[in-house]
């Protein structure tokens, strides 16, 4: 089994900014994905725009040009596809990694379709593939989905939004406007304040004309096929419903962290121990990189501000060599 320099694990944006900065050290690598290129990216609802502007999601010095001030999510997957072709990084796709045994050379990484053996590993896997359970009866039913794509599916349909995050607001606005009777459960007493600075007036409007009915203060107790139950400050209220939007945000694969053996705190956050000079963690020669470094604080990593773990990684990885 040959040796490589470094296994980088997730081909997200910041995955693909490690295989590029590795590349141009000279560093033999493999990009190992368990889905399509940018993954994360390609499950985003469809009608996204981001909170970023273009310059600040660039990686490998390569320009993205937008026909937008906020880039949208298929301009985003064009241009990752662009940067990975153009550099012709090492990448396989769809190859789910399923064990990991350190040896004398560094690590044995064991996937659905091969083995490597590598001295050094980053884990760079996002966050957005394994969503928040709410853990109410009926959740399993399938009228409940915690992903969002299109609104038109849900036309004229009874819809309860859950959250009051971005993916929460976007959900509500688009299905509303294509004539979805929607209502919102919000546990906190306002629309969260991260949402964004141009869609969150839209929403509060829409709420306070009512034209979006919303429970704050409020959560979902349970589901059936034709109702939802809703905890409100005033007492449980029963409405008709035909689909339930759980987007109560998503977590890290804290699993895979451990079969690294990486650190995690003890509270809630479940923060991995790593160092933010160089994001190794506390297992010599596994390095974290992008959004995963935050554990359950998913929103303290972007692209726009992870974006410099890649060359932290590869300096790191060059001077110890």
């Amino acid at each position: 089994m040959e040796v490589t320099d470094l296994v980088i694990i997730g081909a997200g944006p910041i995955g693909i900014a490690c295989g590029i900065e590795a590349k141009k050290a000279g560093l033999t690598y493999v990009i190992i994905e368990k889905g399509c290129l940018v993954n994360s990216l390609y499950n985003y609802p469809q009608n996204m725009t981001f909170f970023s502007t273009s310059e600040k999601l660039e990686i490998g010095g390569v320009p993205f040009v937008s026909n937008n001030p906020k880039p949208t999510r298929s301009e985003a997957l064009e241009y990752y596809r662009r940067v990975a072709l153009k550099f012709q990084l090492n990448t396989r796709l769809f190859e789910l990694v399923d064990e990991v045994t350190r040896q004398d050379e560094g690590f044995i990484v064991n996937t659905s379709k091969s083995g490597y053996l590598t001295r050094n590993v980053v884990i760079s896997t996002g966050f957005y593939d394994l969503p928040n359970k709410i853990n109410i009866p009926g959740e399993e039913l399938p009228k409940v989905a915690h992903y969002y794509k299109d609104p038109h599916y849900y036309a004229m349909q009874n819809v309860i939004v859950v959250g009051a995050s971005n993916s929460s607001v976007d959900a509500a606005l688009e299905t509303y406007r294509k004539g979805a009777k929607v209502t919102m459960v919000v546990r906190d007493e306002a629309i969260s304040k991260r949402v964004k600075y141009w869609v969150r007036p839209d929403v509060v409007n829409r709420i306070e004309e009512g034209s979006i009915k919303a429970y704050f203060n409020s959560e979902l107790v349970s589901i059936t096929n034709d109702t939802a139950e809703i905890r409100t400050p005033d007492g449980i209220v029963t409405i008709p419903n035909d689909f339930v939007l759980a987007l109560t945000g998503y977590q890290p694969d804290f699993d895979l962290l451990r079969k690294f053996g990486v650190k995690l705190s003890e509270d809630e956050k479940c923060s991995p121990e790593h160092n933010l000079e160089t994001m190794e963690t506390n297992e010599k020669g596994i390095y974290l990189a992008g959004v995963v470094c935050g554990g359950m604080d998913t929103h303290l990593w972007f692209i726009e501000n992870s974006r410099d773990h890649a060359a932290k990684i590869i300096k790191d990885i060059k001077d110890k060599s």
